[in-house]
């Protein structure tokens, strides 16, 4: 799909940037271009170094680009925007002291909503990630997985178009981890969101997503968009399949041998 078409929920435009060092200027970034139309999921994959978090980073409003733009629903992206951006990091970040509910709700504590309207949606969230009946525990009483299915439910609270996920697994162990796309999946499809999502796991990636970003470092570019082939819903006989073995080893020997 062509970047600004009417169904794309992101369109980054040449987004580009640049670190003043000791050495002189360095470009983690260089002129990246790309789009995710409306309800896909769509991974983001590259060697250590080249970048991948900040863009992840820029896209959300939280760091800016040297040149270059992000726009979400036709939006110039130049600060945080919880009304159309949700975000979840490697680690939950959940408030220790506060109960998953309330967790939950923080961001719209902090927008002012009414108590009964936003723990009626934190609840609501809760049962979608299939912790309903963990609203009161505090986050020292859940799994690793538990903790970061609340972080899941907060950056979906505001009801955002686009869910940035930067390595939201990569602390997990590996049954949790897999047990996770599934629950992630599921997610995914009730909550209607738009996901980008990074990765260092390569299965991981391919599994998840409609479409594969590879990227490569020094500058941080992409290198190539490759669709993924597997049918949905995705089941976890598919990592064991041809077809994913064949993508994963494709998008490997992309980031593994050097690009012109």
């Amino acid at each position: 799909m062509s970047a600004g078409a009417a169904a794309d929920v992101v369109v980054a435009r040449e987004v580009t940037k640049t670190y003043a060092t000791a050495a002189g200027a360095f470009t983690a970034l260089d002129r990246v271009s790309f789009d995710v139309p409306d309800g896909k999921f769509v991974s983001i994959v590259g060697p250590s170094g080249c970048g991948k978090s900040t863009l992840l980073q820029i896209v959300g409003g939280l760091d800016a680009a040297t040149a270059g733009e992000v726009l979400v629903d036709g939006a110039r992206i130049t600060a945080p925007r919880p009304d159309k951006i949700g975000i979840v990091f490697q680690e939950p970040l959940l408030l220790p002291w506060k109960s998953a509910r309330e967790n939950v709700e923080f961001p719209l504590v902090l927008r002012g909503a009414p108590k009964e309207a936003r723990e009626a949606r934190a609840r609501e969230l809760l049962a979608l990630v299939g912790l309903a009946d963990f609203a009161d525990s505090f986050p020292h009483q859940l799994s690793g997985g538990m903790r970061q299915r609340v972080a899941i439910a907060r950056g979906l609270v505001r009801h955002p178009r686009m869910l940035l996920m930067d390595e939201p697994f990569a602390a997990l162990d590996e049954q949790t981890r897999t047990r996770m796309w599934g629950e992630l999946l599921a997610i995914w499809r009730a909550s209607r969101a738009t996901v980008l999502f990074v990765t260092h796991s390569l299965i991981e990636a391919v599994y998840l997503a409609d479409e594969v970003l590879v990227m490569a470092a020094r500058p941080g570019r992409i290198v190539e968009r490759i669709a993924v082939d597997l049918p949905r819903p995705r089941t976890l006989d598919m990592l064991g399949s041809p077809t994913l073995g064949e993508m994963r080893n494709r998008i490997w020997h992309l980031i593994a041998e050097p690009q012109p």
